[in-house]
């Protein structure tokens, strides 16, 4: 009997965490799709990129959107949840439309490749290890902190050497963190396990796919500093 609980266990953890990936994996998608969409829009793009602060509003949105369903996501029903989830995913695929023209098609694929193939390695890592991670964590989030003050600091110096070694710190973050979150939302699902709760199990699903969602797209982006072929 108790042998048959552990694996009724672990099976409701396997399920919240392939809905953590799909989540995930749609939003991914939705901010793919609207950026390229806006990138083959010339008269989008002049609308969105000739002012710079159209730009910055956006970019303030997605701040706030994280910090507000990062924070208020217990107290929201998980449709509402989702829907702003889905609202970040399309505020993302405008801002990223940039990409498409700076960078070539086939650089930001192969990128995107290596990207997915590093993610996955982390995440497995992440969920089969034993090893706690939670003080590599905590190492990354301080770090996390100085290279998001010397992103801004390099905004006004405009310095490539500083941006190179930036975004060479950026990718050894959030490849650990890659695997520190994913060991968290494996605890976090495991926990579910004491939860009868449909709703709140979803909610902690979207935070989850919120997550591995923030780190694919930055570890992307730094990839694509390093590595993509710009036109």
């Amino acid at each position: 009997m108790e042998y048959l609980k552990l694996d009724e266990d672990k099976q409701r953890e396997r399920s919240v965490i392939r809905q953590v990936y799909l989540w995930m994996a749609l939003a991914l998608l939705t901010t793919a799709a609207v950026a390229f969409s806006i990138s083959i829009s010339p008269s989008l793009m002049e609308a969105l990129f000739s002012n710079r602060s159209s730009f910055f509003v956006l970019a303030i949105a997605e701040v706030l959107i994280v910090a507000f369903l990062s924070g208020r996501i217990h107290k929201m029903t998980s449709q509402t949840a989702l829907l702003v989830f889905a609202v970040y995913s399309v505020l993302n695929g405008i801002t990223f439309s940039w990409i498409f023209l700076a960078y070539s098609l086939g650089s930001i694929a192969s990128v995107f490749l290596t990207t997915a193939g590093t993610f996955g390695v982390m995440c497995f890592y992440g969920y089969a290890t034993k090893k706690d991670l939670s003080s590599i964590g905590n190492l990354c989030f301080m770090a996390l902190i100085g290279l998001i003050i010397a992103s801004v600091v390099n905004i006004f110096i405009v310095n490539d050497a500083f941006s190179m070694i930036i975004s060479v710190i950026g990718v050894i973050i959030f490849v650990a963190l890659t695997a520190y979150d994913m060991q968290k939302i494996k605890k976090m699902a495991a926990s579910l396990n004491y939860s009868l709760d449909a709703d709140y199990t979803s909610k902690v699903s979207i935070l989850g796919a919120l997550t591995l969602y923030l780190d694919f797209i930055n570890l992307f982006l730094y990839l694509l500093r390093l590595f993509g072929k710009k036109r």
